[in-house]
């Protein structure tokens, strides 16, 4: 196993963006995860804003799938309309009045500890968005990524307004190759 990369016994897993073992073992945990999805409709839900660089990772990502047009997948959070803390109740209630019973896959920014800085990690279960910056934000998701962008600590927006865009860039990268393979393999 290359030392990079993390993998936990619990429902989440995480490897580090520029690990290409840890990078295929996480696209093989998605490959399981969109084979439940079947017949439901995938949602790419893209959590952040362009206002700050640590927290355009979700934006960021969602304007890169959005512009492969991968049929059958809906991208909701780019650069042009980003979904944030503001309006994730309301594009909640919008996806639940357009969907039925859609597959959401969550996608957001976060902070962590020195080390971890650049890992992806992929979870059960829902994002509970926010909780750097200490905003109650509904839960959404089945699944949900995460890019650790920066050190967690002291004056949270300050960290995520003075996170290097390259970080942001490359990780986003990284999701969008994993997610793209795996979901050409696995849904359509």
């Amino acid at each position: 196993m290359n030392p990079l990369s993390l993998f936990s016994e619990n429902q989440d897993i995480r490897a580090h963006y520029n690990d290409n073992q840890g990078m295929a073992y996480l696209q093989s945990k998605l490959k399981n995860h969109l084979k439940q999805a079947k017949d439901r409709q995938v949602i790419l839900l893209c959590i952040g804003t362009d206002r700050s660089t640590g927290d355009s990772l979700g934006p960021l990502t969602g304007t890169k799938m959005k512009q492969e047009f991968l049929p059958g997948l809906t991208v909701i959070g780019t650069l042009e309309e980003p979904v944030h803390a503001e309006n994730l109740k309301t594009t909640l209630q919008q996806i639940r009045f357009t969907y039925d019973d859609p597959y959401i896959i969550a996608l957001d920014a976060c902070l962590g500890h020195l080390d971890s800085v650049g890992f992806i990690t992929l979870t059960d279960g829902p994002l509970k968005p926010g909780t750097a910056v200490k905003k109650e934000l509904p839960e959404v998701g089945e699944i949900h990524f995460t890019g650790i962008v920066n050190i967690n600590g002291f004056a949270q927006y300050m960290v995520l307004q003075n996170t290097r865009l390259n970080i942001v860039w490359q990780m986003s990268d990284a999701i969008c190759s994993i997610f793209y393979k795996t979901y050409l393999e696995t849904v359509r």
